[in-house]
């Protein structure tokens, strides 16, 4: 078994988009990247490049709605480290963007399955390496639809967006965020949006078919910002690349 005493970061959803670009910025420190990807051949062929780039990187199978796939990716992280300094909890699935009335439990299910149950799945499952490590950072990517603030807004687009499951799954992130955050003061918890909320704007990824207006680089500034905050870093904040954004 071989121990890495280089800052080490496990990121879920990590083959493509915000997870990638997260992936490439962090090795470019010489970080450890443990690149979590629910398709293998996708998530090799992203560690390959990152590779080629001159990161150091580990592909992990996981998908973070298997409690099986979870258990074998901590055994598979164990091989490599006994601590794990940064999880970014960044798998996430839009739904289909059905409309309250037409919405129903299984549709809301299978969401939660990934951006609630997932990052609760993987957190739980790493919390014995996060607690080895001196300044454990935990990161969720959240949205700025699940605040209260921005929905309430009629100002804010999104406002005007008719769904259920994509906004009230990231509302129950946030929540989630805050909980871990009283319970576990030794971590940080931290929520980011990848998006300006004061100007409207959002990352161009393909869940939102690249047709936001901040490009993936910009979406993963708040990322990359909690992910390297000192021993005396604020936790239990919620921010976008521009500061702080209303729960």
């Amino acid at each position: 078994m071989t121990h890495t005493e280089q800052t080490s970061v496990l990121i879920t959803g990590g083959n493509k988009g915000l997870g990638f670009e997260s992936a490439r910025r962090l090795g470019e420190r010489g970080w450890t990247i443990f690149l979590g990807s629910r398709d293998e051949s996708r998530g090799q062929a992203a560690a390959d490049k990152l590779a080629a780039g001159g990161a150091n990187v580990v592909m992990v199978p996981l998908d973070v709605t298997s409690d099986e796939s979870v258990a074998d990716a901590v055994r598979l992280v164990r091989k490599h480290t006994n601590r794990l300094d940064v999880l970014i909890n960044n798998a996430g699935a839009p739904g289909n963007v059905v409309p309250p009335a037409d919405a129903t439990a299984e549709e809301i299910h299978s969401v939660y399955d990934t951006n609630v149950y997932g990052p609760v799945r993987v957190t739980h499952a790493f919390l014995p390496l996060l607690t080895a490590a001196d300044n454990p950072r935990v990161v969720m990517v959240s949205s700025a639809v699940g605040s209260f603030a921005v929905m309430a807004d009629p100002t804010q687009p999104a406002s005007k967006m008719h769904e259920l499951a994509y906004s009230s799954s990231k509302a129950a992130l946030n929540m989630i965020t805050v909980r871990y955050t009283q319970a576990l003061p030794n971590i940080k918890f931290n929520a980011i949006t990848p998006g300006e909320v004061v100007n409207h704007k959002f990352t161009a990824t393909d869940m939102n078919n690249h047709t936001g207006q901040l490009t993936v680089t910009e979406g993963t500034d708040p990322i990359i910002e909690l992910a390297t905050l000192d021993a005396d870093g604020p936790t239990g904040i919620f921010i976008d690349r521009l500061g702080p954004v209303a729960w």
